[in-house]
This record gives C-alpha cells, sequence and structure tokens, in this order.
C-alpha cells in the first residue's frame, strides 16, 4: 500500500523518482527496480524473493536436534557460555557461540539475559598486574544445601585468579588468607580494592564514608606493608569481581556436582587443582604495558603481619589474658620475669596464638591457649 501510494504520486507527476523513494525509506534506484518488477508482475513482484529460499547455510536439523539433546541430557542449568567451552573442547563442536546461544533460546532450554540498564562509563583497567587487586566474597548454594563464602582474590589488569577458596563465613581471618597467598607467590602489591565490610573498614554512619583514621585488624596490616586500600562505595564500582562471581555462581555448582563433590576440603582442592587453572585459561586478558606492579618481600615474615595483633599488659603471675584465656609466659634467659610489661598477642588465620615483646617472639600457643614451643631465637615481625 506504501507502495502504491508513492508509485501513484510518482505517475502523476506530484513526487519525482527521489522524493517516492524517500517516502519508501530506500534508494531511488531500488524504487526504479521495484517499478520494473511491479510493471511486470504487479503486487507479487515486490515480495522478497529470497523469502521463499532456504539458506544453504543452515544447519541440519539433525545437527540442531543432537547439540539440544547434548545440553538437555548432561548440561541442563549450565549458563550458555560454560556449555560452550564444554561443547567446543569435549564434543568437537565446530559452530559459533551465538549460534549455539540462539539455537538452545530457540528451544526454551536457555533464558535470554535481562537488559543491561542505564549507560555507564566504563573504567579502564590497571596498566600493570600487581597494581592493582580486588577481594571479595559470595555466599551461595555451591553445592545442595550448603551454603559456603567463596573468597577470590584478583587481578585488575589481568583478571587472573591468584587465590580462591571455600570458608564458612568471610571475615578477618579469610581476608588474611587470600592476600597471604598472593604475596607468597608473587610479592607485594600496590592497592587493594574492597568492599566496605567491616572487616575491610570501621563505618561510623551506615552506607557512608569509611574512617581511614581508626583502622580494623585487616587495615593495619595493610598499611604496615605499604598496600593502599581502596573502598568501593556501589556494585557497579567492583564490576569486574561482581561479573566474576556471576560467572561462578553459574559454573562451579554445575562442576561440584559432576564431580560429585561435597565437602568442602574436597571442593577447595578441585578449585586449586582443577577449576581456577582453567578459568584463568578461559578469562585471563594480557595487561596493558609489559612489567609488573608486584615487589618482593624482604626480610619480613609475612605471616607475622597478616594476623591480628592486640597490646596486653603481663599479670604478676607471667600470664596474658587474652579473651578468656590465660597464656602463660615461660621462663627465659633474657628476663626474670615479665610482669607489668606491654606485649603483643597475634592470632594466625588459622586460630593459633603467639606473643611478641618487641620483635621477639616468647612462646606459641594452640587455639585454646596451651603452650606449644618456647620460641628461643629472636625473630622479626
Amino acid at each position: 500500500m506504501r507502495f502504491e501510494e508513492a508509485f501513484s504520486g510518482w505517475q502523476e507527476r506530484r513526487l519525482s523518482q527521489v522524493e517516492a523513494a524517500r517516502l519508501l525509506g530506500m534508494h531511488e534506484r531500488t524504487f526504479r527496480r521495484y517499478v520494473g518488477r511491479y510493471a511486470e508482475e504487479g503486487e507479487e513482484g515486490l515480495l522478497d524473493k529470497r523469502l521463499t529460499k532456504a539458506s544453504h547455510r543452515r544447519a541440519p536439523v539433525d545437527e540442531v536436534m543432537n547439540l539440544t539433546d547434548l545440553y538437555r541430557e548432561h548440561y541442563d542449568g549450565w549458563n550458555v557460555k560454560h556449555f560452550y567451552s564444554f561443547y567446543r573442547r569435549n564434543h568437537g563442536g565446530g559452530r559459533s557461540y551465538i549460534w549455539v546461544k540462539n539455537k538452545l533460546q530457540e528451544a526454551g532450554l536457555v533464558k535470554k539475559a535481562p537488559g543491561r540498564g542505564k549507560h555507564r562509563k566504563r573504567r579502564e583497567r590497571a596498566p600493570l598486574p600487581g597494581m592493582m587487586l580486588h577481594q571479595d566474597g559470595s555466599t551461595h548454594e555451591w553445592v545442595p544445601d550448603k551454603h559456603w563464602d567463596l573468597i577470590v582474590t584478583m587481578d585488575d589488569a589481568t583478571s587472573e585468579h591468584y587465590s580462591m577458596f571455600f570458608v564458612e563465613e568471610e571475615g578477618t581471618a579469610s581476608s588474611f588468607m587470600g592476600v597471604s597467598e598472593v604475596i607468597e607467590q608473587h610479592g607485594l602489591f600496590c592497592s587493594l580494592y574492597t568492599d566496605r565490610g567491616s572487616h575491610y573498614w570501621y563505618t561510623p554512619e551506615a552506607g557512608g564514608k569509611v574512617d581511614k583514621t581508626h583502622l580494623t585488624q585487616f587495615g593495619r596490616a595493610m598499611h604496615q606493608v605499604g598496600i593502599e586500600m581502596i573502598p568501593a562505595y556501589s556494585p557497579e564500582a567492583r564490576g569486574r569481581s561482581e561479573r566474576a562471581f556471576l560467572t561462578h555462581q553459574g559454573r562451579l555448582p554445575n562442576e561440584l556436582k559432576a564431580a560429585g563433590i561435597t565437602d568442602m576440603k574436597d571442593a577447595n582442592r578441585y578449585l586449586q587443582g582443577h577449576y581456577m587453572p582453567a578459568f584463568n585459561e578461559e578469562f585471563m586478558v594480557p595487561a596493558a604495558e609489559k612489567g609488573t606492579g608486584f615487589v618482593p618481600l624482604i626480610g619480613q615474615d609475612i605471616s607475622d603481619i597478616l594476623c591480628e595483633q592486640y597490646e596486653r599488659t603481663v599479670g604478676k603471675d607471667n600470664c596474658v589474658a587474652f579473651e578468656g584465656m590465660k597464656l602463660q609466659i615461660p621462663q627465659d634467659r633474657y628476663r626474670l620475669h615479665y610482669v607489668k610489661v606491654k606485649v603483643r598477642v597475634h592470632r594466625y588465620p588459622d586460630g593459633m596464638l603467639a606473643i611478641f615483646y618487641g620483635p621477639r617472639k616468647l612462646a606459641d600457643y594452640d587455639s585454646n591457649g596451651n603452650l606449644l614451643i618456647e620460641a628461643k631465637d629472636a625473630s622479626a615481625c
């Protein structure tokens, strides 16, 4: 009807070919071709002939059915990107990711992702590995009927995961464990980007700005080794780590289920031996610049920095009171006694304890306060 209106206007000289073509949203050469078809075949000549022909690139029906049957029988619930990596690697799939996604969506096996919302400006990655790391935790039902916290420490420049493990509950100890694994393997890094969890920051007003003068135990340790801490004030600010967790929530439960894993120790072994190397291989990106922001840690025992430290005064019986326990300081050759002396109690991520006087360790204790080994030599803290 639109064409007939434009065609009549052109025949009656009310419209030029250029104006008629503009009315139809086409080039004037296309309009002239349509005029020729209309004169020869009438309205039938205006139909697109491609609509009646099957594309020679169309996949065979059997191939589409094999794909959907494979997903339905063995990978039900997997997200498309995760399934696609297994489809190519383990089943010899040769189709593109978009083709696989479209076929699964057409079959109703996966849902289309919701819209992304309003446009936001993307923050550029750090130029070098080790300049900025992200650390965050995610509570999720990683195995049936069990909610664990997954703690991830990753690089902003490359998205490489340096540390990931499950714990019962995220906190100071888990944060120390993640940072310790990175420093022991790669060295000190420049800055750490975190949420405003209470183990990272003191926040005087809920939802307000963090207090950078009153440090938590974790903040004190980062300040001691010279690592800058950066607070995030919205989930969007932690976009890279948030997107990584969405990927883990879509993949990890399926892989743990396929491996028959329901125990946390087994799950952590699977993370280290299988999942994290495969994830890094698939999702790591090259850094913008050559080089590294990591520097070696020299002359310090990192375990005595990445721990909780509390100042206490020694009692008349050479014992230190600490959270309902009495930590007995053994006799040594340096002092007759430590009565009324200020000492430091270190609590390590595994719950073990130690007492320091200045740089010297006086004794080690188990998590119940029982004396283990008397420290005879001076050690740096």
